[in-house]
C-alpha cells in the first residue's frame, strides 16, 4: 500500500501525471515556481526521494535525469481508497459512509465504472463464486458460524453523521 504523498511530492506528482512524458526538475521547478517561492535544490531532492520511493523512475541524459511516472494517478487513488476500506472494522458501513458523501458527478462517476466492469447497477450478474460447502453439523466451524451475527445490509447501517437519511452531508448543501 502507497503511503499518501506530502503536499510537495503530490505537487510535483500532479505535473508529472498531467505531462505524461518524461520530465526534468528544472521543467517541475519552473512550473512550481508559478505558484510559489521554491529552490531547484528542493525539486531535486523531491524527484529523488521519489525515485527511491519507487513513484517514478529516472533515465540519464546529460548532467541530468529525466523523470517518468512508474504508475497512474489512478491507480494510486485506487490504492488509497482501497486500504482505507480494507482497514475499516465495518467495511459496508464505510462503503455506505463513503457513498453518502459523493457528489452527484461522483455517484454518475460510479455508475460508469460499474458499467465498465459489468455490474450495471447491480442488475447484471456478479461473477461466480464457489459455493461454500456446510460444515458438518456439530463441527467447531459450523457452531463458530452460528454464533457470528449476520453480516450488515446498508439498511441496517447507521446514518452518516449530520444527516438522519444517512446520505451523509455535502459541503455547501
Amino acid at each position: 500500500m502507497p503511503r499518501p504523498l506530502g503536499e510537495l511530492e503530490d505537487a510535483v506528482m500532479t505535473r508529472v501525471w498531467q505531462w505524461n512524458r518524461p520530465v526534468t526538475v528544472r521543467e517541475v521547478l519552473e512550473d512550481l515556481q508559478q505558484e510559489r517561492s521554491i529552490a531547484y535544490t528542493t525539486v531535486m531532492t523531491v524527484m529523488d526521494n521519489l525515485h527511491q520511493k519507487g513513484w517514478v523512475r529516472r533515465e540519464a541524459e546529460g548532467r541530468a535525469y529525466r523523470y517518468t511516472a512508474v504508475s497512474t494517478r489512478a491507480a494510486y487513488s485506487a490504492a488509497l481508497m482501497n486500504e482505507a476500506w480494507s482497514t475499516s472494522d465495518n467495511p459496508a458501513a464505510a462503503l455506505v459512509a463513503f457513498f453518502g458523501m459523493m457528489s452527484a458527478e461522483q455517484r454518475d462517476a460510479l455508475r460508469d465504472a460499474f458499467r465498465i466492469v459489468g455490474y450495471d447497477d447491480g442488475s447484471a450478474a456478479e461473477p461466480a463464486v464457489e459455493p461454500r460447502a456446510e460444515p458438518p453439523a456439530g463441527s467447531a466451524e459450523s457452531a463458530e458460524s452460528a454464533a457470528q451475527p449476520p453480516a450488515a445490509t446498508p439498511s441496517e447501517t447507521p446514518p452518516a453523521e449530520g444527516d438522519s437519511a444517512g446520505r451523509g452531508a455535502e459541503p455547501g448543501r
